[in-house]
């Protein structure tokens, strides 16, 4: 296999970075991928920054090994408090879901009022505010952490009222604010888009993340010279840390196709189960 056919390797702490994979299946329909989730673990939202990056670490050294030639970081918790640990190990390119998307929202909002929703670990990190007041001081970020959406997008309560209702008054104090663009910052939320769309002002343009991060990646690996120049269908393989059947089944809906197989990554968790 040349560099050039090795796989991309993207992880997240669960599911949600799948709404990352389906994302780069559009944008670069010839690359070969490798998804790890780390479902042993998740969630990584509430955890402090030092168990996160920890977790980031060993998450890194499985892709590692099985000889990936890119790592797209699709947690934006990791994004927000981890990335250089990633970049520090990985030694190839590295991009996160954060930079990509507050460069979208930059791009995107036309009176310069942002909103971010995500975990709270993203939100107290204010990595989407620093990233975009790097690219335009003059912008103004309103974030608010939205902690019920992650369970209710894998409980697969896509078009249930009670996610209607938790979005509008998750969402209500955007409007107060008057902003005109919002960055779904946590790769759950793209699966909510629906409600989420609906307890907004229509004006609003929503910001996934992930399709940014897609168009980024294709980006770089022109830049890197590593673009897959294969006609042949990709190869699309999945490994979490914890059983597969529950994650195959929501994963499923995350990705909006068949995963085919799934395997637990063997050994991921031994030594920190030894000690």
């Amino acid at each position: 296999m040349t560099t050039n056919e090795k796989p991309i390797g993207v992880f997240d702490s669960g599911i949600g970075g799948l709404t990352v994979v389906r994302a780069l299946q559009r944008e670069l329909s010839n690359e070969n991928i490798i998804y790890f989730g780390d479902t042993a673990r998740v969630p990584y939202g509430p955890k402090s920054p030092q168990v996160v990056r920890e977790y980031a670490t060993q998450d890194v050294e499985f892709l590692l090994s099985r000889d990936v030639k890119m790592v797209v970081v699709a947690c934006n918790t990791v994004s927000a408090v981890a990335l250089d640990v990633v970049q520090k190990l990985a030694r190839m390119p590295v991009i996160g879901v954060i930079v990509p998307g507050a460069g979208a929202a930059v791009a995107a909002t036309a009176n310069k009022r942002v909103g971010v929703i995500g975990t709270v670990a993203t939100v107290n990190s204010n990595a989407y505010t620093n990233a975009i007041r790097q690219i335009d001081r003059h912008v103004q970020v309103f974030s608010r952490a939205c902690p019920l959406f992650v369970p209710l997008a894998e409980e697969g309560w896509i078009d249930h009222q009670v996610t209607g209702l938790v979005a509008k008054e998750y969402l209500f104090p955007f409007k107060l604010e008057k902003i005109d663009t919002l960055i779904l910052g946590c790769t759950h939320y793209p699966v909510l888009r629906d409600a989420i769309r609906s307890a907004m002002e229509p004006h609003v343009t929503l910001i996934d993340s992930g399709s940014a991060t897609a168009a980024e990646v294709s980006r770089t690996l022109d830049a890197s010279g590593l673009r897959n120049p294969s006609t042949q269908h990709p190869n699309l393989q999945f490994y979490v840390s914890d059983l597969p059947s529950k994650f195959t089944e929501v994963g499923e809906r995350f990705l909006g196709q068949k995963m085919g197989r799934v395997r637990r990554a063997e050994g991921f968790l031994e030594e920190e189960t030894r000690k």
